[in-house]
């Protein structure tokens, strides 16, 4: 569930508010930033995993069913469960190939919550989407849930390039390259664009974020 966001947060939107006064609109539409964290390590990047290409609300049910199986958040366990038990909990045949091969970078050590806290923002996306199924998107959704940097922004996400043009009100949704040029322009807190775009992406569709549904 979301927590208040930590005093380097609001900080940052501060500074992103000073980059961009379109996003000083935001909070007084939405209410305050919620502000939301993942397990950091196997869970935070398994959860990545189930959320790829479906909706949040599919997304929550799925990951609801998946921890609630004994040891699926942990590598070694996952690895012994059959894919029956997986396709049942709802991952889709190619993520239960992805899951188990994020599970054996972890227990042979290419992956670690602390080595990815260790890297710079750019080696740590490399070192994530390295892994079978973990793209760019994975890693930066990661990065900033996970490891709350300050300056990650997924410029293949469709809602917020779809809340990016609600927002200036531009004639098309950005391309992932025109959202990641626009983007550039509020650096160095990103992640506070994409947090604040999420947040406006929301408000005006009425869908709640994955980690808003409770468990099931």
């Amino acid at each position: 569930m979301p927590h208040t966001p930590p005093l380097a947060a609001l900080a940052a939107v501060d500074t992103l508010i000073a980059l961009d006064p379109a996003f000083a609109s935001i909070q007084d539409r939405a209410g305050p930033l919620p502000w939301r964290r993942r397990t950091p390590g196997f869970p935070g990047l398994l959860q990545a995993i189930v959320a790829q290409m479906i909706s949040n609300a599919a997304a929550a049910a799925i990951w609801g069913r998946l921890r609630a199986i004994p040891g699926a958040l942990d590598p070694a366990t996952l690895l012994t469960l059959s894919d029956d038990t997986l396709r049942a909990a709802g991952l889709s045949r190619p993520k239960v190939v992805h899951a188990r091969a994020l599970a054996s970078a972890f227990l042979d050590g290419t992956l670690s919550a602390e080595r990815i806290a260790g890297l710079e923002d750019e080696a740590a996306v490399e070192a994530i989407a390295g892994v079978k199924g973990l793209g760019r998107w994975t890693a930066e959704v990661y990065l900033l849930f996970a490891v709350e940097r300050l300056d990650i922004f997924p410029s293949g996400d469709i809602a917020l390039a779809a809340s990016l043009a609600d927002l200036k009100r531009l004639p098309a949704r950005p391309s992932p390259r025109e959202l990641r040029s626009i983007a550039a322009g509020w650096q160095p807190v990103r992640s506070l664009a994409a947090r604040l775009l999420w947040h406006h992406w929301r408000y005006i569709t009425g869908r709640p974020a994955m980690d808003d549904f409770p468990a099931t």
